[in-house]
């Protein structure tokens, strides 16, 4: 078959060579071709006649306007599922191999015949005009504090004019955490876009009991702000396309940041915040250019922050010692039993006031139905029944580390249930007065050991270390000498 590449020689030839039977032959093609495409002056692409006939017959002629009737009726059935119904209700007539004949013949049937497509419209964006967030996971990079997993979200801001972001770590999609990133964002900025845009928070609002109360909080930060808000359609994330293009962008950037780090461990959560700031400035060090335009359109902010925290008011129960926060349970210290404290619920941290005061600062559970129970709150009364401790329902939160849970079961393989819980309790009682770290060191080097782990050990082993000699320190006299030399060179440099 003669290509375009061979006529385009041929007509390059013909100037040359003084013979078409000579030129023919350089082409690579038959005398009699070459005079038919000297004669027709045109590439073989351009008189050939397209294939539009079947090389086979079709298989599915026959049947094909009752697989289109179901088509028209519903749009959404793919190939493979029309397939294997003519399979069923024709026992081997149609084999596995004459699919592909069928997809074929639906996709066609799609682009000429089928429902419209949804069409994406690109959108021009003006300065100062909008800003878009969204939450984001993290689990994927696979950051760790110390050596732990380090599960979390990021909560993401950004402009659609200029691409200028901001970012702040959350762990869960709460009205907390949108308001301290959404205003963490716009101070940081320096002023406020005319609208916000975000999608239908709809696990934002299963964080409330009342969402109703959720929709309040919400429209009060953005009056506060002076912000219209803006929410895209249900299941229409395009609609948010900036902020979830700009996800991609970031993790990108950051697993690429992190790689030449050499390493996803952080010494603590403040260290990991603090690159992600590093990062954040970074990225929006090459858009300065438009951001400047979108300053000069952005509102003023507002002469103070608002509030990002909810504030409730809960009963401490008498026979536990605990409250109940957002479907989760947390212990509070056992003087408040009976009494009404107010609880100001952070994006990470619960803090718990009472008489005007903050009495008590505890982490946030993240999701329901969990809890909390610290054992300095409850091991004063707990000592005096230690009966209770065997059966506790909360037991497992009152050991501490690994260690103290190895030191309770090596008491019950040498006491009985009753004696170990009463040892054990004696040991966590100590710890709450003196220091769990200081313990836990201890019961380190007595299991290490083979001690028995007993309060009497316990306190035998840390009197030691408070009696044990320090070791003489040498430090060298410093010769001020040097200093004088320096003074010295000073003088000369000012007379020169």
């Amino acid at each position: 078959m003669v290509t375009d590449c061979q006529v385009r020689k041929l007509m390059k030839l013909l100037n040359e060579e003084q013979t078409l039977s000579l030129a023919s032959v350089k082409s690579g093609m038959d005398e009699k071709t070459a005079r038919k495409y000297r004669d027709l002056e045109k590439l073989p692409s351009e008189v050939s006649k397209e294939h539009s006939w079947r090389t086979r017959e079709d298989a599915f002629e026959e049947i094909w306007e009752e697989v289109r009737s179901k088509l028209d009726v519903n749009s959404g059935l793919q190939a493979k599922t029309l397939f294997k119904d003519l399979q069923r209700r024709n026992p081997g007539k149609y084999q596995d191999g004459q699919l592909r004949t069928l997809q074929r013949r639906v996709k066609k049937w799609r682009a000429l015949e089928g429902p419209p497509k949804e069409v994406f419209f690109e959108q021009r964006y003006e300065p100062g005009e909008l800003c878009q967030s969204d939450f984001t996971y993290m689990n994927n990079l696979k950051v760790r504090i110390q050596g732990q997993p380090f599960d979390h979200l990021v909560y993401h801001f950004v402009l659609p004019y200029s691409n200028w972001e901001w970012g702040t770590v959350c762990f869960s999609e709460s009205f907390e955490s949108l308001s301290v990133g959404f205003q963490s964002a716009v101070w940081k900025l320096g002023g406020v876009p005319k609208a916000h845009r975000t999608d239908r928070l709809s696990a934002a609002v299963h964080q409330e009991i009342r969402p109703e109360v959720f929709t309040q909080r919400y429209k009060s930060l953005l009056a506060h702000y002076g912000v219209e808000g803006r929410r895209i359609q249900a299941a229409k994330p395009n609609e948010n396309g900036d902020v979830e293009q700009s996800h991609y962008r970031l993790k990108e950037a950051m697993d690429q940041t992190l790689m030449l780090r050499g390493s996803r461990d952080f010494e603590s959560r403040e260290d990991y915040k603090k690159f992600l700031e590093r990062l954040f400035d970074e990225l929006n060090s090459g858009r300065q250019e438009r951001v400047e335009e979108e300053l000069k359109r952005l509102r003023r902010l507002p002469e103070r922050r608002l509030e990002s925290y909810k504030r409730v008011s809960v009963g401490v129960k008498r026979s536990s010692s605990t409250i109940r926060v957002d479907g989760n349970t947390y212990s509070v210290d056992s003087r408040l039993i009976g009494e009404e404290v107010e609880v100001r619920v952070h994006a990470d941290e619960l803090q718990v006031w009472y008489a005007q005061g903050q009495v008590d600062t505890l982490p946030r559970l993240r999701g329901s139905r969990k809890h909390q129970i610290q054992y300095r709150h409850i091991i004063d009364w707990l000592i005096r029944k230690p009966g209770a401790f065997e059966n506790y329902r909360y037991r497992e939160e009152l050991f501490p580390t690994t260690r103290f849970r190895m030191a309770y079961d090596q008491l019950r393989q040498h006491f009985t249930s009753s004696r170990a819980s009463k040892d054990y309790l004696q040991i966590l009682h100590y710890a709450a007065r003196l220091s769990e770290s200081a313990v836990n060191t201890v019961l380190g080097q007595l299991l290490q050991s083979g001690e028995l782990p007993t309060l009497e050990a316990v306190e035998g082993l840390l009197q030691l270390s408070e009696t044990r000699p320090l070791e003489d320190v040498h430090i060298d006299e410093v010769e001020l000498t040097a200093y004088d030399h320096l003074l010295d060179g000073e003088e000369e440099v000012l007379q020169c």
